[in-house]
C-alpha cells in the first residue's frame, strides 16, 4: 500500500480545488491512501462545494482504514476567508511543505507532491525562499538536485527538460553557469530515465547562446563551459551529446532522437515544455533522498474559488509520483 503525501500550497489559490479534483479522478485507479497536509475545516467544505464524493478523514495513523486523509501541522484551523496572497496563508504553505518533507524523510510516505505557492507572498510574510525544490533541498540536507519538466503531446510524444541553473535572473546565467552544474543535470537527467524505466538513457545537452555559439562568435560558453562538461560526461560513461543549439534541440528530443534535454536555463527549457504540455507538464525534483513532483502551473489567483480550475497536471504530478514509487519499490 502506497502512501502519497499532497501538501496544499497557498490555500487562497487553486491548489486545494486541483488537489481533491485530481484524487477523486484518481481513486479508481487503485488502492493508493492520500495525506492531504493543509487544514481540514477549508477541505471539507471545498469537497462538499466541488460535489465530490471523497470521504475525507483526520489522520490518525498509518494503519487506519480508508484512503483519504487530512492532517494539520498547524494547531489553528485557518480563517474562512482569506485575502489573495495573504501572509496567513503564505505562512501555512511553508508549514504544510515542511510537514511534509520530514514525513518523507522520516519515511512515512512514499512520495510527496506539492501543490502550488506564491514566492512572493512568502518572502512578504518573511521567509527566505526560493522555491519549493530549493527548500526540500535545504531540509533534506543536500545541493545536488535539479528541477526536470515532464510531459507529453496529444500524440504521446514525451519532453524531458533538466534544468543546469533555475531561479536566477537571466543576466546572471552566464556568471552561475557552471561545468559542475551542467555534469550535474546530466547524470539526474540520466537516473531519471532509469527510474521511469525507459529503455535508454540518451541525453541532449542545449547551448546557452544563439546557434550554440557559432564557434565562438556569439559567446564562448559553450567552448569554455558547456563542451568540457560534455566531454567529462562522455568519459564517465553517459550517452550524452552537445551543446546542441537551443531552436532545435527540443524538436529533435520530441521526435524521439533523445530521452532527456539539459537546458542552460529556467525559461529556455520551460517555454518549449510548456508549449507541448501546458495542461500535463510535471515538475519533479531530481536527486532528492525522496520522490517528489508538483503540477507545472501556479496559485492561478484570477480563477481560485470559482470551481473551474484545471486538475490535468496535478493528475499527472500524482500519476508521475506512483509510477515512481512503484518503480523504485
Amino acid at each position: 500500500m502506497r502512501w502519497i503525501g499532497i501538501s496544499l500550497g497557498d490555500v487562497t489559490g487553486v491548489g486545494p480545488e486541483v488537489t481533491l479534483k485530481a484524487i477523486a479522478a484518481e481513486a479508481t485507479r487503485d488502492n493508493a491512501k492520500y495525506l492531504l497536509i493543509g487544514d481540514e475545516s477549508m477541505l471539507w467544505q471545498l469537497n462538499e462545494k466541488l460535489s465530490l464524493p471523497l470521504p475525507l478523514e483526520k489522520f490518525s495513523d498509518y494503519n487506519a482504514a480508508g484512503n483519504f486523509f487530512i492532517a494539520n501541522p498547524l494547531t489553528e484551523s485557518l480563517p474562512e476567508k482569506i485575502a489573495a496572497g495573504a501572509p496567513v496563508a503564505a505562512n501555512a504553505s511553508i508549514a504544510w511543505l515542511r510537514d511534509g518533507g520530514e514525513r518523507c524523510l522520516r519515511g512515512e510516505l512514499d512520495a510527496l507532491i506539492t501543490a502550488p505557492v506564491n514566492k512572493e507572498s512568502i518572502i512578504r510574510a518573511g521567509h527566505k525562499f526560493i522555491g519549493q525544490t530549493e527548500f526540500l533541498s535545504a531540509l533534506a540536507g543536500t545541493d545536488q538536485t535539479a528541477m526536470m519538466l515532464l510531459g507529453h503531446d496529444d500524440k504521446n510524444r514525451w519532453l524531458r527538460v533538466a534544468l543546469a541553473t533555475v531561479h536566477i535572473p537571466i543576466k546572471t546565467v552566464s556568471e552561475k553557469l557552471t561545468a559542475e552544474k551542467i555534469m550535474l543535470a546530466i547524470q539526474l537527467a540520466a537516473q531519471s530515465c532509469r527510474d521511469l524505466g525507459l529503455p535508454r538513457a540518451r541525453i541532449a545537452v542545449a547551448g546557452l547562446n544563439p546557434h550554440a555559439g557559432e564557434g565562438g562568435e556569439f559567446g564562448d560558453e559553450e567552448i569554455k563551459t558547456i563542451a568540457p562538461a560534455v566531454l567529462a560526461a562522455q568519459k564517465s560513461g553517459f550517452d550524452v551529446v552537445g551543446p546542441l543549439s537551443g531552436d532545435t534541440v527540443f524538436h529533435y528530443a520530441l521526435q524521439g532522437d533523445f530521452d532527456a534535454v539539459v537546458a542552460m536555463y529556467h525559461d529556455q527549457g520551460l517555454a518549449p515544455l510548456k508549449a507541448v504540455a501546458f495542461d500535463t507538464g510535471v515538475n519533479w525534483t531530481l536527486g532528492l533522498p525522496f520522490i517528489r513532483t508538483s503540477p507545472d502551473h501556479g496559485t492561478a489567483y484570477d480563477i481560485a474559488g470559482k470551481g473551474i480550475a484545471n486538475p490535468s497536471s496535478m493528475i499527472s504530478a500524482i500519476r508521475l509520483a506512483k509510477q515512481l514509487a512503484k518503480n523504485r519499490k
